[in-house]
Protein backbone atom coordinates (compact mmCIF):
# COMPACT_ATOMS: atom_id res chain seq x y z
CA UNK A 1 0.00 0.00 0.00
CA UNK A 2 1.21 3.16 -1.62
CA UNK A 3 1.33 6.49 1.44
CA UNK A 4 0.63 10.25 -0.15
CA UNK A 5 3.92 11.56 1.48
CA UNK A 6 1.91 15.39 1.22
CA UNK A 7 0.29 15.52 5.16
CA UNK A 8 -1.67 18.74 5.86
CA UNK A 9 -2.00 20.12 9.31
CA UNK A 10 -4.50 22.55 10.60
CA UNK A 11 -2.80 24.87 12.83
CA UNK A 12 -4.42 26.20 15.72
CA UNK A 13 -5.37 23.52 18.54
CA UNK A 14 -3.07 20.89 16.54
CA UNK A 15 0.21 22.94 16.14
CA UNK A 16 -0.52 25.92 18.70
CA UNK A 17 -3.03 26.47 21.85
CA UNK A 18 -5.67 27.60 20.49
CA UNK A 19 -8.20 30.35 22.02
CA UNK A 20 -12.18 31.19 21.58
CA UNK A 21 -10.84 34.84 21.56
CA UNK A 22 -7.98 34.00 18.54
CA UNK A 23 -4.40 34.43 18.10
CA UNK A 24 -3.65 37.71 17.65
CA UNK A 25 0.03 38.28 18.09
CA UNK A 26 3.51 36.25 17.88
CA UNK A 27 3.76 36.39 21.54
CA UNK A 28 -0.01 34.33 22.07
CA UNK A 29 1.19 31.82 19.10
CA UNK A 30 2.40 28.77 21.85
CA UNK A 31 3.27 25.32 20.38
CA UNK A 32 1.26 22.29 22.16
CA UNK A 33 3.85 20.85 23.92
CA UNK A 34 5.42 17.92 21.18
CA UNK A 35 4.17 19.34 18.10
CA UNK A 36 6.81 20.94 16.79
CA UNK A 37 8.63 17.95 17.32
CA UNK A 38 6.14 15.79 15.81
CA UNK A 39 6.63 18.25 12.68
CA UNK A 40 10.22 17.72 12.35
CA UNK A 41 10.00 13.99 12.60
CA UNK A 42 7.38 13.91 10.05
CA UNK A 43 9.38 15.80 7.41
CA UNK A 44 12.70 13.98 8.47
CA UNK A 45 10.57 10.43 7.53
CA UNK A 46 9.70 12.08 4.05
CA UNK A 47 6.71 13.60 4.41
CA UNK A 48 5.78 16.94 2.97
CA UNK A 49 4.04 19.07 5.64
CA UNK A 50 2.01 21.53 5.05
CA UNK A 51 -0.77 23.92 6.86
CA UNK A 52 -4.05 24.96 6.45
CA UNK A 53 -5.63 27.00 8.20
CA UNK A 54 -8.92 29.45 8.33
CA UNK A 55 -7.61 32.91 10.16
CA UNK A 56 -10.62 34.68 9.99
CA UNK A 57 -9.14 37.08 12.75
CA UNK A 58 -7.35 38.94 9.86
CA UNK A 59 -10.96 39.70 8.60
CA UNK A 60 -12.61 40.69 11.75
CA UNK A 61 -8.83 42.79 11.82
CA UNK A 62 -7.57 41.48 15.10
CA UNK A 63 -4.23 41.61 13.66
CA UNK A 64 -2.65 42.02 10.26
CA UNK A 65 -1.08 40.01 7.74
CA UNK A 66 2.21 41.31 9.04
CA UNK A 67 1.79 39.92 12.25
CA UNK A 68 0.51 36.52 10.58
CA UNK A 69 3.85 36.44 9.26
CA UNK A 70 5.75 37.00 12.53
CA UNK A 71 3.47 33.93 13.48
CA UNK A 72 4.21 31.65 10.69
CA UNK A 73 8.01 32.70 10.87
CA UNK A 74 7.91 31.47 14.41
CA UNK A 75 6.54 28.14 13.49
CA UNK A 76 8.78 27.57 10.30
CA UNK A 77 11.82 29.00 12.34
CA UNK A 78 11.34 26.35 15.31
CA UNK A 79 10.41 23.67 12.94
CA UNK A 80 13.81 23.77 11.48
CA UNK A 81 15.68 23.88 14.76
CA UNK A 82 14.11 20.84 15.22
CA UNK A 83 16.09 19.90 11.89
CA UNK A 84 12.18 19.82 10.28
CA UNK A 85 10.75 21.62 7.31
CA UNK A 86 7.03 22.95 6.36
CA UNK A 87 6.42 23.06 2.54
CA UNK A 88 3.52 25.29 2.37
CA UNK A 89 1.13 27.66 4.18
CA UNK A 90 -2.29 28.24 2.75
CA UNK A 91 -4.98 30.16 5.04
CA UNK A 92 -7.60 32.30 4.49
CA UNK A 93 -8.58 35.55 5.58
CA UNK A 94 -12.11 36.05 5.71
CA UNK A 95 -15.10 35.63 7.76
CA UNK A 96 -17.63 33.10 7.44
CA UNK A 97 -19.94 35.30 5.53
CA UNK A 98 -17.35 36.27 2.98
CA UNK A 99 -18.88 32.79 1.19
CA UNK A 100 -15.07 32.57 -0.17
CA UNK A 101 -13.87 29.01 -1.64
CA UNK A 102 -10.89 29.15 0.73
CA UNK A 103 -12.10 28.71 4.11
CA UNK A 104 -12.61 25.55 5.52
CA UNK A 105 -14.63 23.34 5.45
CA UNK A 106 -14.52 23.87 1.85
CA UNK A 107 -11.13 22.47 -0.21
CA UNK A 108 -9.62 25.82 -1.56
CA UNK A 109 -6.71 25.52 0.72
CA UNK A 110 -6.11 22.48 -0.37
CA UNK A 111 -6.03 22.98 -4.02
CA UNK A 112 -3.49 25.95 -3.13
CA UNK A 113 -1.48 23.46 -0.89
CA UNK A 114 -1.41 21.06 -4.47
CA UNK A 115 -0.43 23.99 -6.37
CA UNK A 116 1.88 24.95 -4.32
CA UNK A 117 3.74 21.67 -3.40
CA UNK A 118 2.70 20.48 -6.85
CA UNK A 119 1.44 17.57 -5.16
CA UNK A 120 -1.48 15.55 -5.11
CA UNK A 121 -3.65 15.96 -1.62
CA UNK A 122 -5.94 12.24 -3.06
CA UNK A 123 -5.78 10.50 -0.14
CA UNK A 124 -3.27 12.39 2.40
CA UNK A 125 -3.35 12.81 5.42
CA UNK A 126 -5.30 16.25 6.76
CA UNK A 127 -4.85 16.59 10.19
CA UNK A 128 -7.56 18.73 12.41
CA UNK A 129 -9.09 19.27 15.80
CA UNK A 130 -12.92 20.68 14.15
CA UNK A 131 -15.46 19.98 12.03
CA UNK A 132 -14.54 22.23 9.47
CA UNK A 133 -11.29 20.17 9.12
CA UNK A 134 -13.12 17.11 8.72
CA UNK A 135 -15.41 18.42 6.01
CA UNK A 136 -12.05 20.23 4.34
CA UNK A 137 -10.63 17.05 3.83
CA UNK A 138 -13.35 15.39 3.08
CA UNK A 139 -13.95 17.74 0.17
CA UNK A 140 -10.42 17.30 -1.16
CA UNK A 141 -10.34 13.96 -1.18
CA UNK A 142 -7.96 13.78 1.69
CA UNK A 143 -8.20 11.41 4.73
CA UNK A 144 -8.88 13.08 8.09
CA UNK A 145 -7.88 12.67 11.10
CA UNK A 146 -8.65 14.24 14.80
CA UNK A 147 -6.43 15.33 17.02
CA UNK A 148 -7.93 15.73 20.96
CA UNK A 149 -6.20 18.99 21.19
CA UNK A 150 -7.69 22.33 20.38
CA UNK A 151 -11.07 21.79 20.02
CA UNK A 152 -10.70 18.36 19.64
CA UNK A 153 -12.32 16.91 22.66
CA UNK A 154 -15.41 19.43 21.89
CA UNK A 155 -15.38 17.87 18.32
CA UNK A 156 -16.11 14.39 19.39
CA UNK A 157 -18.72 14.69 21.99
CA UNK A 158 -20.88 16.94 19.27
CA UNK A 159 -19.97 14.46 16.07
CA UNK A 160 -22.29 11.44 15.74
CA UNK A 161 -20.98 7.96 15.60
CA UNK A 162 -21.02 8.10 11.60
CA UNK A 163 -19.78 11.70 11.18
CA UNK A 164 -16.96 9.97 12.72
CA UNK A 165 -16.72 6.95 10.57
CA UNK A 166 -13.48 6.09 8.92
CA UNK A 167 -11.67 9.91 10.64
CA UNK A 168 -9.31 8.01 13.13
CA UNK A 169 -8.46 9.59 16.61
CA UNK A 170 -5.30 10.21 18.13
CA UNK A 171 -4.62 11.64 21.27
CA UNK A 172 -2.21 14.46 19.59
CA UNK A 173 -0.29 15.39 16.58
CA UNK A 174 3.07 13.51 18.54
CA UNK A 175 0.72 10.58 19.05
CA UNK A 176 -0.32 10.69 14.63
CA UNK A 177 3.18 11.30 14.14
CA UNK A 178 4.10 8.18 15.57
CA UNK A 179 1.55 6.66 13.67
CA UNK A 180 2.10 7.87 10.76
CA UNK A 181 5.53 7.52 9.96
CA UNK A 182 5.54 3.58 11.34
CA UNK A 183 3.07 3.07 8.80
CA UNK A 184 5.25 5.13 5.77
CA UNK A 185 8.31 2.67 6.85
CA UNK A 186 5.97 -0.17 6.82
CA UNK A 187 5.00 0.70 3.74
CA UNK A 188 8.66 1.33 2.04
CA UNK A 189 9.17 -2.40 3.41
CA UNK A 190 6.48 -3.75 1.19
CA UNK A 191 7.73 -2.13 -1.94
Amino acid sequence: MSINTLLILDRDGVINEDSDDYIKSEQEWRPIPGSIEAIAALSAAGFTVAVATNQSGLGRGYFDEAELGRMHAKLLDLVAKHGGAVAAIAFCPHVPDDQCDCRKPRPGLVRRIEDETGMSAADAWFVGDNVGDIGAARAAGCQPVLVKTGKGERTLVKLAPEELDGVPVFTDLADFANYAIAKLKESHSES
